[in-house]
């Protein structure tokens, strides 16, 4: 059985695949060299959070009318002020001049999906309609412990009104969607074949 700390083979992560994956496994391979991969974490958890609350930083992430150098002065007023420093930052630089900026958040979610591997955990993504509050992640953060043998689950929680209400969950290649909004269209479609 292989060591959670020896380097990964090529070919045999297929969580971190594309673009993102390269970045994302090229600052993870960083961050394990430097033992930093907590601190890259957090840094880019707390850049993910301020992406997530700000349509004004998520608008100039996404948006390909601002130039590199726009990008690149208010990305440094920002990290500066969340106080996310070193390798995280230069990530995000390199990041921006490369004018890759607009997949940041799934380079993130790739490095944590990479963490999460090397710690021994699992990563579940998870879209409801609204934020949960502490309690009901823990709940759910339990019953998929349960689910996958006693590990240790991080929720990757997306918010999306669009659901209506339920959640969805998806853990590796296993999905399971109680959202409303499928149980909707099941209904509709079970109407349309009655006709």
């Amino acid at each position: 059985m292989k060591s959670l700390n020896e380097p990964p083979v090529a070919g045999e992560n297929h969580i971190v695949s594309g673009m993102a994956g390269r970045y994302a496994n090229a600052l993870f391979e960083l961050a394990r060299e430097e033992k930093s991969v907590d601190a890259v974490k957090a840094d880019l958890d707390r850049f993910d959070g301020l992406l997530a609350s700000s349509p004004d930083l998520a608008r100039l992430v996404r948006s390909p009318v601002f130039t590199t150098e726009q990008q690149l002065k208010a990305l440094s007023a920002v990290l500066e002020r969340a106080g996310i420093v070193g390798l995280a930052a230069n990530f995000l630089r390199v990041v921006t001049v490369n004018r890759r900026l607009f997949a940041v958040r799934d380079m993130i979610r790739a490095f944590r999906a990479l963490v999460a591997r090397y710690k021994g955990e699992v990563v579940a993504q998870v879209t409801v309609a609204e934020p949960l509050n502490e309690k009901h992640a823990d709940a759910l953060r339990d019953v998929l412990k349960s689910v996958t043998g006693g590990k240790q689950v991080n929720l990757d929680i997306k918010v999306d009104p669009a659901i209506i209400g339920g959640l969805i969950v998806k853990v590796g290649s296993r999905m399971v969607d109680s959202s409303l909004r499928s149980k909707l269209n099941a209904i509709k479609l079970a109407m349309k074949e009655a006709r």
